[in-house]
């Protein structure tokens, strides 16, 4: 297969690199001292199961590439003006596209660049960063995508679908395919917005958070929250969906940040209105009531910065300037 990864950092880099060692030919999309890096000395995966290193095909734009079977779409959601349009020049006629950004919008917005009936829907569950430029750290064992059709029969597994379940099962990636795509998007959804949302606003990592009582109950009363919204928007999430959350966070190693707070600890661009922004939007539109959601968007939504302007201090009199040398 011939795969093609826009946004090689740190979740796309991790899946291309287990790609390619499976076999597939694989193009990595990248800018920057990584770029560089992949170019000059390869792409490192470090794991719990061991190191290795791959050389690999990095590219900036991806002119030229040819004809992919599957792009896989992973830049942080603020970069979507310009990675969309870097999308559409590799995908190209045919290319389907996965997308594993975060939030509930992005299948949308890449069709409207591409075209309808392109596009997968995909949640992935990763514990990894790029800690150096060239290197990417799993921290922990989670290699999992959960991924399903947005548009079109969503009755069944598509045909697709099942191709690219084989893709990641030969290079060792817990796949899960899904017959209805919006369903495995909602489900991470539900709890990530509320995560980023609580480890952002008090910039503390989640068992700071999940250990305190009243922190712990807001936090699941956000987790309703969300899925209140995903009923009110038709999307039907698996029954004892909250029940898995509260497992999976039980289960984080209490120093895990949302990539939100570590942006924002960064001083980068953080994904605020993909995530929260998403949430207090369409509860909004369908008249869904988010308290906890709405108060921790108010927080961190980005704002530009506020002028104050300094009074004017009129200047002293000279005589307060002037007095006698002593002779």
């Amino acid at each position: 297969m011939r795969l093609a990864i826009v946004g090689s950092g740190a979740v796309g880099g991790f899946f291309g690199a287990k790609m390619q060692r499976a076999g597939h030919e694989v193009f990595f999309l990248a800018r920057g001292a990584h770029l560089h890096a992949m170019r000059t000395r390869g792409l490192t995966v470090r794991s719990p199961k061991g190191e290795w290193r791959l050389k690999v095909r990095a590219e900036e734009r991806g002119d030229g590439l040819g004809e992919m079977d599957f792009v896989f779409y992973a830049v942080k959601t603020y970069s979507n003006p310009e990675a969309l349009l870097l999308l559409n020049v590799v995908a190209g006629d045919h290319a389907v596209v996965l997308t594993l950004q975060n939030g509930v919008d992005s299948a949308r917005e890449i069709e409207e660049v591409i075209g309808l009936g392109r596009v997968i829907g995909g949640a992935a569950y990763v514990a990894t960063a790029l800690t150096e430029p060239g290197v990417i750290t799993q921290t922990g064992p989670h290699r999992r995508v959960a991924f399903g059709e947005t548009t079109g029969d969503v009755s069944r597994v598509s045909t697709r679908c099942l191709l690219l379940d084989t893709v990641f099962k030969e290079a060792d990636i817990v796949s899960e395919p899904f017959a209805n795509g919006w369903v495995p998007l909602w489900e991470k959804f539900v709890y990530l917005a509320p995560f980023a949302a609580f480890t952002g606003a008090s910039r503390q990592p989640i068992g700071a958070l999940w250990t305190d009582p009243d922190a712990r109950a807001l936090m699941v009363a956000a987790f309703k929250e969300v899925l209140a919204v995903a009923a009110a928007e038709r999307v039907k999430v698996r029954p004892g969906t909250l029940k898995r959350i509260l497992a999976y966070v039980d289960g984080l190693d209490p120093t895990v940040r949302s990539s939100l707070l570590i942006d924002l600890q960064q001083g980068k661009p953080t994904e605020v209105e993909a995530l929260l922004g998403a949430v207090v939007r369409r509860a909004r539109r369908r008249r869904v009531k988010t308290p906890i959601m709405n108060t921790l968007y108010a927080a961190l939504r980005e704002r530009p910065p506020v002028v104050v302007p300094q009074p004017r201090i009129p200047p002293l009199p000279p005589s307060v300037f002037t007095y006698d040398l002593p002779r």
